[in-house]
């Protein structure tokens, strides 16, 4: 049993103020209580933020020499402690141990590299006929991360805020409190200044709320649901700060007629199911010509029954539990919603995957013969659940990708290229990938709709931290 209960204020860890409500932490894998968390609460808020304000004069006016030396220390100490960060992931959300060392603990030192390179060039003044234009630092920054690829949002967020000579006060999701721990180590052993950085669980209806609505407060940037994301617009409103938000996605995979059926067929289901389906960007609807439907489906139900699903600790484990006992019980519900509105369940289905008698796995599930006014083709899922719509040209194609509330990413496979970059182009989305791309965290990520508003990764990314101030001569 770990006891978490001290929080990361002005360069030191803190004990909570007044008497701290717990929460207890769960292995997704066995159900099994792993420990407590204290909680923060509203005066533990006012400590980080006010630690935060005092410590903003003189970081927001450090030298860009200043904050690369940060940022190299911060990836040195990053790198050493890679398996650590790992088996915290592995641990709190029970993604594959495989799949923690290659992409939950990596991106995030990704992240952190890719920020330093943008601040290398980045431009804070420029000129424009008599006047020039300074881009300085907004102030402090509330930033609000979820639990499902913790240590990419974490990074995606502190470190170009760093770069931008922020002081930062971070909330981690309260389901993901271990990695967010020695995420906090790191910065300190890298020598970040006090009260640049500071760390608090707790909930969003209490730590969140009041970050976002906290008069000091100069922005938050938050990744989460979209219900959460207008909860702390609302809340921001009235002292006008900027608010950036990251949010769901119900993301299409466009396969074009030209394409290999296949191979395109094969890499969407591996992309849905990753990390169980709680990714945020996930080709959760699969739109398939008509004409190669039943072959299609075919095709996915085998991928997704061929997945290996089990102990996350095992290196050939694929597909690890959901994160929570929540998470579990929204993806079979709405699995039952999907045979209750009359798709054709191809693959999986309710309950545990056989041989599975404990821990919060879901089945990986493929619903054919589905249309675009199904809640589960309109919902986010989050869980290992595909669902595949038949089109009868590129127009409906178009017209099914872009008929959601959700616009955080599209997916494209074809083999023609020039046809691709038309179709993304009329694609009502943040962030297209054709043929399998990977993500490129140096081009700004972000959505349109209710998938947010603001945009992380890059020169753009670092722009969000940033006021902009003309001065005439």
């Amino acid at each position: 049993m770990k006891t978490l209960d001290t929080f990361y204020i002005g360069g030191k860890w803190v004990e909570p103020a007044g008497d701290a409500r717990w929460m207890e932490t769960v292995d997704p894998a066995t159900e099994a209580i792993t420990g407590r968390l204290a909680l923060g609460n509203v005066a533990d808020v006012d400590r980080a933020v006010a630690a935060a304000h005092a410590a903003f004069p003189d970081w927001s006016e450090s030298s860009r020499e200043v904050r690369i030396a940060l940022l190299e220390r911060i990836i040195e100490r990053y790198r050493a402690r890679l398996d650590d960060i790992a088996e915290a992931v592995r641990a709190e959300i029970g993604a594959p141990i495989t799949l923690c060392k290659n992409l939950q603990a990596s991106i995030g030192l990704a992240q952190l590299q890719a920020a330093l390179e943008t601040l290398r060039s980045f431009r804070f003044e420029t000129q424009h006929a008599n006047s020039y234009v300074r881009r300085e630092a907004i102030g402090v920054v509330a930033l609000i991360t979820p639990w499902n690829w913790p240590l990419n949002q974490i990074t995606a967020k502190v470190a170009p805020a760093l770069a931008a000579g922020c002081t930062i006060v971070l909330k981690p999701s309260e389901l993901a409190p271990l990695d967010a721990r020695i995420f906090a180590e790191i910065l300190h052993d890298a020598g970040t200044p006090p009260g640049v950085f500071n760390l608090i669980d707790g909930e969003g209806a209490v730590v969140g709320a009041r970050l976002s609505s906290h008069p000091d407060v100069a922005m938050v940037s938050i990744t989460g649901s979209t219900r959460a994301g207008v909860e702390v617009a609302m809340s921001a409103a009235p002292t006008v700060k900027r608010v950036t938000q990251e949010l769901g996605g119900k993301s299409p995979l466009l396969i074009l007629d030209d394409a290999d059926l296949r191979s395109a067929v094969t890499s969407g289901v591996a992309q849905c199911m990753v990390n169980s389906g709680q990714t945020c960007v996930a080709p959760t609807r699969m739109l398939v010509p008509r004409q190669h439907y039943e072959e299609a489906t075919a095709i996915a139900a085998a991928v997704a029954d061929g997945l290996n699903v089990g102990d996350p600790t095992q290196p050939a484990t694929q597909i690890g539990p959901l994160a929570s006992r929540a998470q579990f019980d929204k993806v079979q519900r709405m699995i039952r919603v999907g045979v209750e509105e009359g798709a054709r369940l191809v693959a999986g289905g309710l309950g545990r995957p056989d041989k599975l008698e404990r821990g919060f796995y879901a089945r990986p599930t493929v619903f054919a013969d589905v249309h675009n006014a199904m809640r589960i083709a309109r919902e986010e899922i989050f869980g290992p659940v595909l669902v595949m719509i038949p089109y009868d040209d590129e127009e409906q194609a178009i017209a099914i990708a872009n008929d959601s509330d959700f616009g955080l990413a599209g997916y494209i496979a074809t083999s023609n290229v020039e046809r691709a970059r038309r179709v993304a182009a009329r694609l009502r989305v943040g962030s297209v990938r054709v043929n399998g791309a990977m993500l490129d965290i140096t081009a700004p990520f972000g959505g349109y709709k209710t998938s947010g508003n603001g945009r992380e990764f890059g020169a753009e990314g670092l722009a969000e931290y940033l006021e902009c101030k003309s001065i005439t001569v």
